[in-house]
């Protein structure tokens, strides 16, 4: 098997944190985290649970790095991690909390200095009409529609963290388009009655 020059350093600084050396760690956590909020962010729709999620995450990934096998890439073990945390989460929460309770990832967009303001305005209009309509969608949906469209992991990859078939994959990724789209369109006549 192939290792990418991301994986063998993944594997090195792996290596090293088992060797007891904390600092090799930090390098995977500063590699990651941002990468693993933004994700969670997009998973729990508010940014104060992210943040918790992605520092257990972590906590529990170093403690458990013994077990990593290397089946995986590390970002996809970590991944799987901080999404079943994610998940717990959501199932705990009252089924009155508003699952757009911060308006999701709006803290999370770069600014554009190049942008002039009546496009930010619009960029921003556009964020929030999407995040609404993420909120919408069941949790499924939207966990394989930020692993595929946001992270950009293939089939394979988001099969291994959800621990479903590859098939399940692809039909809940259509639906959670199909549904994504009715969202946006409904929120798109809405706008323009």
């Amino acid at each position: 098997m192939n290792q990418t020059p991301n994986t063998q350093e993944d594997d090195r600084l792996i290596r090293q944190t088992l060797a007891g050396e904390s600092v090799a760690f930090e390098s995977l956590i500063g590699k990651y985290q941002n990468r693993l909020f933004h994700s969670m962010t997009q998973v729990l729709r508010n940014s104060t649970d992210a943040e918790d999620i992605v520092q257990d995450a972590f906590v529990k990934a170093f403690t458990k790095l013994g077990t990593f096998r290397g089946g995986s890439q590390f970002y996809t073990w970590l991944y799987r991690i901080a999404h079943n945390a994610a998940i717990s989460q959501i199932r705990k929460r009252k089924p009155t909390e508003s699952l757009d309770h911060e308006a999701g990832g709006a803290a999370c967009q770069l600014e554009d200095e190049h942008v002039m303001p009546s496009q930010r305005l619009e960029q921003q209009e556009q964020h929030q009409q999407l995040s609404d309509a993420l909120s919408r969608l069941k949790e499924e949906q939207r966990s394989v529609l930020v692993l595929r469209e946001m992270e950009g992991l293939d089939y394979d990859a988001i099969a291994a963290i959800l621990d479903v078939p590859v098939g399940t994959v692809r039909s809940r990724l259509h639906r959670a388009r199909t549904q994504l789209k009715e969202e946006l369109e409904r929120q798109f006549s809405r706008g323009s009655e």
